[in-house]
């Protein structure tokens, strides 16, 4: 009987062993930047909204005269914004590189987000823009725009997010750069504003292939 039981006892202390040298499923990348995205917005300060002296406000202005150059590329944004390595906050022995990366920038009237990832051969960004595109908390409003732009496929369509209720609206872009694949989200105060910031960041965008 006792050698039984120290049977018994040896048998599970080698499961409790093996089950705890088991490897661990990988955390799930879009999760991680879910989470992320969500820390960043809940870092935005809120303020008591001011009533609109019209039914419809003017866009809010925004000054692209900033320039992100790092990672073999350049981008478009404005001067009070500085864009942070969202890939570096979630685990510093892992900062984006030139073949993957994400970046993101906030203040109280704007929120934009920046990622890449090698794909060489790749013709078509739409893949790299359902990943930006959060379904949890991001709509897709209306038709999607394909552009060829300076030789590069893109990709860009308006949205809606409830990541935020100071910035509602938005839009997200997508498109190729030699093996790179990149993609832009912004949330912003009022719908007409998105698109003209994607341009003017794209129009300032540069890579080197």
């Amino acid at each position: 009987m006792k050698r039984q039981t120290l049977h018994f006892l040896t048998l599970s202390l080698i499961l409790f062993l093996s089950a705890s040298c088991s490897p661990k499923t990988p955390p799930d990348p879009n999760q991680q930047i879910r989470q992320s995205v969500a820390a960043t917005l809940a870092a935005i300060p809120t303020a008591t909204p001011i009533p609109p002296s019209t039914p419809y406000p003017s866009p809010t202005p925004f000054n692209l005269a900033g320039l992100f150059c790092e990672y073999s590329f350049c981008i478009g944004h404005p001067t009070d914004m500085a864009f942070f390595d969202v890939s570096a906050q979630q685990n510093p022995a892992a900062p984006s590189t030139f073949s993957q990366g994400l970046l993101a920038a906030f203040n109280g009237n704007l929120f934009i987000q920046v990622m890449w990832q090698t794909a060489p051969g790749a013709s078509d960004p739409k893949f790299l823009l359902d990943t930006i595109i959060d379904t949890a908390i991001d709509t897709r409003d209306g038709n999607m725009d394909v552009m060829l732009i300076r030789n590069m496929n893109v990709m860009y369509t308006q949205i809606t997010s409830t990541a935020t209720p100071l910035l509602p609206f938005g839009g997200s872009g997508a498109w190729t750069c030699g093996d790179r694949v990149f993609a832009w989200k912004a949330y912003t105060p009022q719908a007409e504003a998105s698109r003209p910031l994607f341009e003017e960041a794209l129009r300032r965008f540069t890579c080197d292939q």
